[in-house]
């Protein structure tokens, strides 16, 4: 089945108003087109009750259709009423005349308009003009108005004017029918629509998730997909007051340092970014960052970086001849037989020029070389004095500019504008010279029948026939061959549905067809064909080739000599990339009856640079590369990135006390990307000491987790089916870190498929239980590590009997769940019962599992707080109420206490309690779980309902 695009539905809804323009069928087109729409169907059918019939029928309620058309503007809808009553009118006018008549109007209609065509066609239009004045006079000054045939022609002729009027009244309210379809389509009933649907769905209808579009939580690094942060927008402003200077991006991991960094440097003039190596070797850092540099500014004035190959000298020589032998094959393969061709096609003309003028050229040149000898030798005699003196300045002014350029510059100006001038000169000659022959042919027009008769002064044919049509013709064919040939070669799509297909397979084909319809068309029409057989159009396009080569080649300018940075880089990169040696040997001896003889060589190797020198060469080599730029208003950014991968604060301040040296370089931005700790170190420089980053950073930006509104702008940037609702979920189970924000956009999708549902209250269970499935069982590994007593060991069966439940979870075993859940997380692990030896824990360090512990409880209270937020039914009603209860009652607050349990367990806990209070959950475990088991049969993995 061929699907259409969008645009064809849009002209089939007002091919279907002008049709049937009655208020009704416009109303139910409206409906149907509504509800097909793919954001109405995407709703339908997820709850019960509500799909397509249900909603058709409360949309045929009258309140509903007045209430459509109430939203819409009333003086379109008043002129489309009058529309219908003009046409209604006239429709009653048109019945009245043809009752009153005996005579079959529409007979007499046909009569009249065959006398009418019969009239023009025999006397002209001037006849029937008095004809259409005259008659009516006549007749009504002559003829009795109570002639019976009078009066029946005369209702015959009202029936048919109002006939006539009918249809183009009837033709004007198609027209308004048609835009008034489109009015109340997307005016009123749109939005009726939707508000009726998003009644029937009941509660929270946006907590719904439709699966749609993921493509942008697939691929979280796509800079497209990039939303401007707070951190974004401090960055830019930064960089816009800086002139230069050294910039630290900070923040925990997965914030989005590093794509903010990649899109820092994308939006320079010329930028690069460098990932920092995990091991601490500065040394090689700066020699991967030199030779990026050299690579990009090689790469950036759009000239070929060299490749190092291990390839021997004679292979690449055998490559590189290979390779020239086969474009010079190439290129004779096309340039031999046009040559012949052409040859073959101009020699007459040749031939013919060559006989004319080659004798008066030769004395024309013969006569100015007498000039120039005898301008020679005068000036020789000394018989030109004012000559000499012009020859001796020529002189000194040629010796004065081998300094400079500006004499080739200026004979490279002249050149330029001569050939062009020429080159355009034959051209416009050779093409006038055809119209010129046309004008010397004398043309005769014929009154009757249209004809043309050509009579030229040469001896040619005589041609009959409309020249204006040919013109014509061609003209139409040419422009439909450069329209089919420019759509081919474009990049746009035509979309049928969800078939996309490309322009040149349309327009290619006709483009073709076109052309060679062209070719026939003038090769077959006498009138082209005798200007195509004149014995001048090889001379004249000879000189129109002729000047089409004189002006390319005065735009032709030499290939300009690489610029002195380029060729540093490039011998920067031979010098950091290779090892470079050169042997050069001398060797003396007699002839071999004499064993006398000495040999004399000598090798030269290169040493690898050290860490000072390139320090030096690379600041040397980025001042002039900023310089350069600079002068062009361009900008210049280097970041350096994951710096906080060294693994600690110490390693990461030694590394910046290592680059510093490259740092501050003038018109030269640097974003270093660092952990939280160098941040903290360089807010509160000079309290009590100084260390590195106070002479290393010039300015720090933090990225901080993202706010609510700013998840819902990502998640909404990349997927259309993130609805507020799971946003808001997605960012409490994240914390606001962007890099799991998307990966819980995406887990949404993969709950959605394991729930089988669309309601938020069953995906959200399954994400936040699996979530806590996967992080307990990360605690138990952890735990595992830890010293244990027989009176502490208590805390570890919990885990395990949590851990049970929680990897098979289902309707049937909630309630269980539920029980064990709220154990663990209401409960206080309790204190070793046994006093520690310290003797003991000299010999063998105790590893309190303590800390573990709270914080697994913790976790698990936050999880149970998302369960019964997220998991409940009345979500909207309920966030409205949490917020009335003031700011605990923000939905900020509970990616505050995810973001809290990275800080200390005990903390959080508190927060949490705090936000329980708010959202009016219980303090303690509820005594009979209020979650209702499942019928018998309803679940997979108890079929039984056991």
């Amino acid at each position: 089945m061929l699907l259409l695009p969008e645009w064809t539905d849009e002209w089939d809804a007002r091919a279907h108003d002008f049709v049937q323009p009655d208020e009704g069928a416009i109303y139910e087109r409206c409906v149907r087109t509504v509800l097909a729409d793919r954001e109405m169907v995407r709703l339908l059918g997820k709850r019960p009750g509500v799909d397509r019939p249900q909603v058709r029928f409360q949309l045929r309620v009258p309140t509903y259709r007045q209430f459509a058309v109430a939203r819409c503007p009333t003086s379109q809808k008043r002129v489309f009423d009058k529309a219908w009553e003009d046409l209604a009118e006239t429709r009653d006018k048109h019945e009245t005349a043809a009752a009153a008549t005996a005579w079959n109007w529409w007979a007499v209609s046909l009569l009249l308009v065959v006398g009418v065509l019969t009239t023009l066609w025999t006397f002209g239009f001037l006849i029937l003009v008095l004809l259409w004045f005259v008659m009516p006079l006549a007749l009504g000054l002559l003829v009795p108005r109570a002639a019976v045939w009078f009066r029946n022609l005369r209702y015959c002729l009202l029936a048919t004017g109002h006939g006539l009027a009918w249809v183009l009244q009837r033709i004007e309210l198609g027209l308004h029918a048609a835009r008034w379809g489109q009015t109340l389509q997307e005016e009123g009933v749109r939005p009726v629509v939707a508000q009726l649907i998003n009644h029937m769905l009941g509660d929270d209808p946006d907590s719904l998730f439709i699966p749609d579009g993921h493509d942008g939580l697939r691929t979280p690094r796509a800079q497209y997909y990039m939303v401007e942060t707070a951190a974004a927008h401090q960055l830019k402003r930064k960089l816009t007051h800086l002139r230069d200077g050294t910039i630290a991006v900070c923040g925990p991991r997965g914030a989005g340092k590093t794509t903010l960094l990649e899109a820092r440097v994308e939006a320079a003039d010329f930028g690069l970014i460098a990932q920092a190596p995990a091991t601490y070797t500065p040394q090689d850092f700066l020699l991967m960052l030199a030779v990026k540099l050299c690579r990009r500014y090689i790469e950036d004035k759009g000239y070929e970086v060299p490749e190092f190959t291990r390839l021997s000298p004679f292979r690449r020589f055998t490559q590189r001849a290979l390779g020239r032998m086969r474009r010079m094959f190439r290129w004779s393969t096309h340039a031999l037989p046009a040559g012949c061709l052409l040859l073959l096609g101009f020699s007459s003309s040749v031939r013919s020029l060559y006989g004319q003028y080659a004798t008066a050229v030769v004395d024309l040149g013969k006569q100015w070389a007498g000039h120039v000898s005898d301008l020679g030798l005068q000036i020789w005699h000394g018989q030109a004095a004012a000559a000499s003196v012009l020859v001796i300045a020529i002189g000194v002014i040629w010796w004065k500019a081998r300094a400079g350029s500006w004499v080739p510059r200026l004979l490279g100006r002249l050149w330029e504008r001569l050939s062009t001038l020429l080159g355009a000169s034959l051209v416009v000659m050779s093409c006038s010279s055809v119209l010129i022959d046309m004008t010397d042919t004398v043309v005769h027009v014929n009154r009757f029948p249209f004809s043309i008769t050509f009579e030229t002064p040469n001896p040619a044919p005589v041609l009959h026939g409309p020249p204006l049509n040919t013109a014509v013709n061609v003209v139409v064919i040419l422009a439909l061959w450069l329209g089919c040939r420019a759509l081919s070669e474009s990049d746009a799509e035509i979309s049928f549905g969800k078939w996309d297909i490309d322009m040149e397979k349309i327009f290619a084909p006709l483009a073709t067809m076109s052309g060679v319809g062209l070719f026939f068309y003038v090769a077959n029409d006498p009138y082209t064909r005798s200007l195509l057989a004149d014995e001048e159009n090889p001379l004249r396009i000879a000189v129109i080739m002729i000047g089409l080569l004189l002006v390319r080649i005065g735009g032709w300018t030499p290939q300009p000599q690489e610029p002195l940075l380029v060729s540093r880089c490039r011998n920067y990169l031979y010098r950091l990339q290779t090892v470079q040696s050169s042997t050069s040997g001398f060797t003396t001896g007699a002839s071999q009856l004499l064993s006398l003889g000495s040999t004399h060589s000598t090798s030269v190797s290169t040493i690898p640079p050290n860490y000072p020198e390139l320090v030096e060469v690379f600041r040397g080599l980025l001042t002039l590369i900023a310089a350069e730029k600079a002068r062009s208003n361009e900008t210049v950014v280097i970041a350096i990135d994951e710096v906080d991968r060294l693994g600690s604060d110490t390693k990461a301040l030694a590394f910046l006390a290592e680059i510093k040296a490259i740092l501050g370089i003038p018109h030269v931005h640097f974003l270093i990307s660092v952990a939280d700790d160098v941040a903290a170190a360089f807010v509160r420089r000079g309290l009590p000491h100084r260390d590195v980053t106070d002479s290393s950073l010039d300015d720090i930006v933090h990225v901080q987790p993202s706010t609510l509104e700013e998840s819902q702008k990502v998640l909404a940037e990349r997927s259309s089916a993130l609805k507020a609702p799971h946003a808001m979920l997605a960012h409490t189970l994240s914390g606001g870190i962007l890099r799991d924000l998307l990966r819980y956009g995406l887990q949404i999708k993969e709950m959605q498929e394991k729930a089988n549902s669309y309601e938020l209250t069953d995906i959200s269970r399954h994400l936040i239980l699996e979530e806590l499935s996967e992080t307990l069982a990360g605690f138990r590994t952890l735990l595992s590590k830890s010293q244990w007593t027989q009176e502490t060991s208590s805390i570890l069966n919990d885990v395990r009997t949590l851990g049970g439940h929680l990897r098979n979870p289902c309707k049937c075993t909630y309630n269980t769940l539920r029980h064990a859940l709220e154990h663990f997380a209401f409960s206080t692990p309790p204190a070793p019962a046994t006093p520690r030896d310290p003797v003991s824990e000299l010999q063998q360090p105790f590893n309190d599992p303590q800390p573990l512990i709270d914080e697994a409880c913790a976790y698990a209270y936050f999880s149970l707080t998302l369960l019964d937020i997220f998991s409940t039914e009345g979500f909207d009603r309920r966030t409205l109420q949490a917020a009335m209860e003031g700011p605990y009652g923000d939905p900020e607050r509970l990616a505050e206490a995810r973001q809290e349990l990275g800080i200390s367990p005990y903390s959080t806990r508190a927060l949490i309690t705090k936000i329980r209070e708010a959202w009016s959950l219980p303090p303690a475990p509820t005594p009979l779980p209020n979650f209702p088991r499942p019928r018998p049969g309803e679940c997979s993995l108890h079929p039984a309902g056991t």
